[in-house]
């Protein structure tokens, strides 16, 4: 039996609990406290375990430790207690951010960066966990310090990969040139990272189209699966674009670059050349995703956090946020895949588990969610209503709209096609917004007393509305 300050809570008991109404009953996270970047997702002795970037004691971004939820089957989460704190005197003393959870010889290791002081550079700290992820021994042990010599300025969020039998890691990095860099080590022993060099920088013409940055926060390097490959999956590098300022507002978002992955003839290092990339959400809400690539699927959790309000959106002031005693919100698990060369991003299978009653059928011109919601738009082969095409000027766009007491806000609108779907979930203050074929949108909205969201569709369009809802 645990120990009582080790016993889990259930999440469905947190929400049912929770007193805000803006606070999501279908993305776990604590009831209370600040949360960012998930960390440290993996898939451990048949769960999956997501830690985060986690403030315990107020609704602001201060002094970070490690959250840890778990699930056997993405649908029932549990939460465990804070897995990764500041250690007084020790190299995360300012805070334990962003990094991976690995298995190192059947134990479980995290390595994030540790950060001493504001303004301090960060270095690669390893923890080791017991076999169940939840205690967590940290000794303070530096695997790897800021590189010499000047060029780099700034460096952060390690991340492991495996290429040809051997594990190797990077780090986001800026550079004294203002460009944003990646960092290459080679990981023997985990305790020791051997630094390699300046691996890739934003320099390269497909990155700096597709992920301009003064800083690559959290990269990612995962093979993720392509139909049209005849190699086990196609190489995804992702990056959360840093510029100076940003202060969680994050301008530039999240970007990708598709690309191969070979051995350097004379070294054996790996060499990422990218051929595409793009925006790998579409929404102003959305950073510091984390990629974990399984046996047979490669999964994304993303970062949506409060704020004041992007492109005409209502949002929360900070007077809000504390009164509320949380902020911060994880996305649904989602699939990723290659589809004719672009990133394809679809909600996780099981996520349609949160699928209740069907509320309304076949919907058109507008349609009433309530606050927990799933609703599926379509164009029929056909066509719109009045025959037109969206070449010839025909209406295509869907709106989500909050409306009530004699104004009106919206949140989301975007276009839909013959033979297109789109995918939104509500999930009372989170909205995600899928295409088929595409990437997410991720946005955050809070309703006020007396509003209620609107879907409006364009004429020919359809939608059919569910309650998200437990599964029994």
């Amino acid at each position: 039996m645990p120990s009582p300050d080790l016993a889990a809570v259930y999440f469905d008991d947190v929400a049912a609990a929770h007193p805000d109404p803006a606070f999501p009953r279908f993305h776990p996270r604590p009831a209370q406290g600040w949360i960012n970047d998930p960390n440290g997702i993996s898939f451990i002795n048949g769960r999956y375990h997501v830690f985060f970037q986690y403030n315990p004691d107020s609704a602001r971004h201060h002094r970070i430790a490690w959250g840890h939820v778990s699930s056997a089957d993405l649908v029932s989460w549990e939460e465990h207690p804070v897995a990764l704190r500041p250690q007084d005197g020790g190299p995360d003393e300012y805070g334990c951010w962003t990094g991976v959870v690995t298995d190192d010889g059947g134990v479980p290791t995290a390595a994030y960066s540790g950060v001493r002081g504001d303004g301090g550079h960060s270095q690669v700290v390893i923890a080791r966990g017991s076999e169940d992820l939840v205690r967590w021994e940290q000794t303070g042990h530096v695997a790897a310090t800021m590189p010499a010599g000047g060029a780099v300025t700034a460096v952060r969020d390690p991340f492991i990969f495996r290429f040809n039998g051997r594990r190797y890691a990077m780090q986001g990095a800026g550079l004294a040139t203002g460009h944003a860099a990646l960092l290459l080590y080679t990981v023997d022993d985990m305790s020791d990272w051997k630094y390699q060099g300046i691996w890739l920088t934003s320099e390269n013409p497909v990155a700096a189209e597709f992920t301009p940055a003064e800083i690559w926060e959290c990269p990612q390097l995962v093979r993720v699966p392509d139909a049209s490959s005849t190699e086990p999956g196609t190489w995804l590098m992702m990056f959360s674009l840093w510029l100076s300022g940003d202060a969680h507002e994050h301008a530039n978002g999240v970007g990708h670059l598709v690309g191969s992955l070979t051995a350097d003839p004379e070294t054996g290092l790996p060499v990422f050349t990218p051929r595409a990339g793009g925006k790998s959400d579409l929404g102003r809400d959305f950073y510091a995703p984390q990629v974990v690539a399984l046996q047979d699927r490669a999964l994304l959790w993303g970062w949506a956090n409060e704020g004041p309000g992007r492109d005409g959106r209502r949002g929360r002031s900070q007077d809000e946020i504390d009164a509320a005693g949380w902020a911060g919100v994880l996305t649904f698990p989602r699939e990723l895949s290659v589809v004719d060369g672009a990133l394809a991003v679809t909600p996780a299978p099981e996520v349609g588990a949160y699928r209740g009653t069907l509320l309304i059928s076949k919907a058109s011109r507008m349609a009433t969610l309530p606050a927990f919601a799933e609703a599926v738009v379509t164009v029929g082969p056909g066509g719109f209503a009045d025959g037109s095409p969206a070449a010839d000027g025909g209406d295509t766009a869907v709106e989500l709209v909050l409306a009530g007491n004699g104004s009106s806000q919206t949140v989301f609108s975007g276009t839909v096609l013959p033979g297109e779907e789109l995918r939104v979930f509500v999930d009372a203050s989170l909205v995600e917004v899928y295409r088929a074929g595409s990437v997410a949108t991720t946005l955050r909205a809070y309703p006020a007393a007396g509003e209620e969201w609107q879907l409006r569709l364009p004429a020919g369009a359809r939608a059919d509305v569910w309650e998200l809802a437990r599964p029994a």
